[in-house]
């Protein structure tokens, strides 16, 4: 009986110590891994060793594992959703279809042991199914899981591959049997039809044996640059044998992805804030010149991506010319590089700033893709933004780097038949178009109207607690609205229900305008305090700020303070229309509008101007 008691009450110490006081818990899978690559026959042998610790409070009688690779043959899942989704990645097409088999990829699992133990496995797609219903991994324990892997690289096709369109010879992104993310909400092993990723957070220590003409780009930090040189330290390297084996170490990161090419030009780069950047390019007429005028321009990227979202917590980072655009991965991208300048730093910009908000925050992209590929797309056009103003990068500089964007979503989805709401999986909206507008576009337009909403200064110092507070914790849509709730006093749920899981939007008009009294209108079904902007026929600005009742508040930013700015009743969200009393008749007033600085969807413009602006009839 004691011993029954002293084991329950073991349990809920465990339990309280994992969860914490912010409710929550995380996986941690270390690993260690070493392959012989030949490139002969672009072909690898490899080793794996997973210390995997269960932090949760569940007893696991399975794991899972992602093979990549395996989506590369005809027949695949990767494959058959490619050519029966109306909208195919022109990148993908039917090309897999077409894969012989010496340009196949695959992973296949030689062997695999628990804690030096035998346990049943068998590979279903993309998938490696594990059984350990004799050998389950209690609640804080940790475990050794040994395999053995053989893998073949595939022709580019999508994100990894072998001799991409630019001449690079391995883009190994991907590339080794990966363990599934086990969660508040089970397990992720989603099988790989080429859109998005969860993973563990981990140490990676990755040793990597190839013929010695290559030079590679990775995660982490090289660990004997002395031996291999290639630029990664003075000198030709001393270790002179015909394969040089590579070692690298990325700290506290959830994937690992390495390039190789025999032509590729290192520049090492010290970063303002003591952080090194590397870039792998090969030299050409179409890259040498870009490339070497990136680092400057990257380090003041850095610079203001630091200040405005976090701090870049790791020691380097490497821009890697490869694969089939641009991918995001720890401490590392591959992009295509033949590129004009503002391209390369544009892709630059975007892929390292998945950095903060998928390698760093680590949402499931999988379940939330907006929330990392919409939040990095407001994050890159800001930082675009700055560099332009900087005089580093051609363009015009603008006061609302989205205002383009939230134009053309209106204009062009908002409310069309392809609209899906951005709580879908991301493997499993109807076409890519509305997937990438839908992360992308949406996600970031989610940002821009919060800050609309909370106010710019609010909105600033959420965004730093957001990832101050949640960075290697996963975050889930509801826990990035709390932070905003609590930096802004302000009720958000309903903004959050709105653009996350339905597909309405706001849309207001000037109905009319007569004494000193202006109709509003709410046509859309979904509202949104607002901005109504007013000019006297003397050239004086007045803004009525009309915040919701569902607010429970109203934004304190110090615009709200000043003398020009008036503050409204409320407006029921159940009301179709709203009577605003204005400080001066009508006959006064040249010009009435909502929102003029484009700060959130208004499905009509026409009607949300007066007077209306005229229209030719010719």
């Amino acid at each position: 009986m004691f011993k029954n008691i002293l084991a329950t009450l073991l349990f809920i110490v465990f339990a309280f110590s994992v969860y914490g006081q912010d409710g929550y818990w995380q996986q941690k899978a270390d690993y260690t891994m070493s392959i012989d690559f030949d490139s002969e026959k672009h072909q690898f042998k490899g080793k794996q060793l997973i210390k995997y610790t269960n932090n949760s409070p569940d007893v696991l009688d399975k794991v899972f594992y992602h093979l990549y690779f395996n989506a590369f043959q005809p027949g695949s899942m990767m494959d058959v959703r490619s050519l029966s989704i109306p909208d195919p990645d022109r990148r993908v097409g039917d090309r897999i279809s077409k894969l012989s088999k010496e340009e196949i990829g695959y992973q296949k699992v030689k062997s695999l042991k628990v804690d030096g133990k035998k346990v049943k496995y068998k590979t279903v797609g993309t998938v490696l199914e594990v059984d350990l219903s004799k050998r389950k991994i209690m609640p804080g324990e940790t475990v050794n899981l040994e395999m053995k892997f053989e893998g073949q690289v595939p022709l580019q096709v999508r994100r990894s591959g072998r001799d991409n369109k630019e001449g690079i010879d391995y883009s190994m992104a991907q590339w080794y049997p990966k363990l599934s993310e086990y969660d508040y909400q089970g397990w992720h092993s989603n099988p790989y039809v080429a859109r998005e990723f969860h993973g563990v957070w981990g140490d990676f220590d990755v040793k990597i044996k190839i013929d010695r003409k290559y030079t590679i780009g990775a995660s982490g930090v090289l660990q004997n640059a002395k031996e291999i040189g290639k630029g990664y330290s003075d000198g030709p390297g001393t270790d002179k044998s015909d394969e040089l084996e590579w070692h690298f170490l990325a700290e506290n990161v959830h994937d690992f992805v390495w390039a190789a090419d025999p032509d590729y030009e290192h520049i090492v780069h010290k970063a303002h804030d003591g952080s090194t950047m590397h870039f792998l390019y090969q030299p050409g007429e179409r890259t040498t010149e870009n490339w070497k005028n990136l680092p400057k321009v990257m380090d003041e990227a850095l610079r203001y991506i630091n200040g405005r979202f976090g701090k870049y917590p790791y020691p380097v980072y490497s821009f890697i010319q490869g694969g089939d655009g641009g991918m995001e991965y720890p401490m590392a991208t591959l992009i295509t590089g033949e590129r004009s300048f503002g391209s390369l730093v544009g892709v630059s910009v975007h892929e390292w700033m998945h950095s903060w908000f998928q390698m760093i925050l680590g949402t499931n992209e999988s379940l939330y893709p907006w929330m990392d590929e919409g939040f990095t797309s407001f994050g890159s056009a800001e930082t675009m933004n700055v560099l332009r103003e900087k005089g580093l990068i051609n363009g015009n500089v603008t006061s609302n780097p989205m205002e383009g964007s939230i134009k053309g979503y209106e204009a062009n989805h908002a409310g069309s038949d392809l609209d899906e709401p951005v709580s879908t999986h991301s493997d499993h909206f109807s076409t890519n178009r509305a997937y990438g507008i839908g992360a992308y576009t949406k996600g970031a337009i989610f940002l821009e109207q919060m800050q609309y909403v909370v106010g710019r200064d609010v909105f600033a110092k959420g965004m730093l607690r957001y990832f101050n507070e949640w960075k290697f914790k996963h975050p889930n849509p509801n826990d990035f609205i709390r932070i905003m709730e609590k930096e802004s006093g302000l009720e958000l749920d309903w903004y959050k229900e709105y653009m996350v899981n339905t597909t309405k939007y706001p849309d207001y008009a000037i109905d009319t305008a007569y004494d000193n009294t202006v109709v509003l209108h709410q046509y859309g079904e979904m509202p949104m305090p607002l901005e109504v902007v007013v000019t006297t026929t003397k050239g004086k600005t007045e803004t009525y700020y009309i915040p919701l009742i569902m607010m429970r508040g109203e934004k304190t930013d110090d615009w709200t303070k000043d003398e020009n700015v008036s503050l409204m009743e409320d407006w029921p969200w159940t009301n179709p229309t709203y009577n605003l009393e204005l400080d001066c008749p009508i006959d006064k007033i040249e010009k009435i509008e909502i929102n003029p600085t484009v700060n959130f969807i208004d499905l009509d413009r026409s009607n949300s101007v007066w007077p209306r602006e005229k229209v030719s009839e010719e």
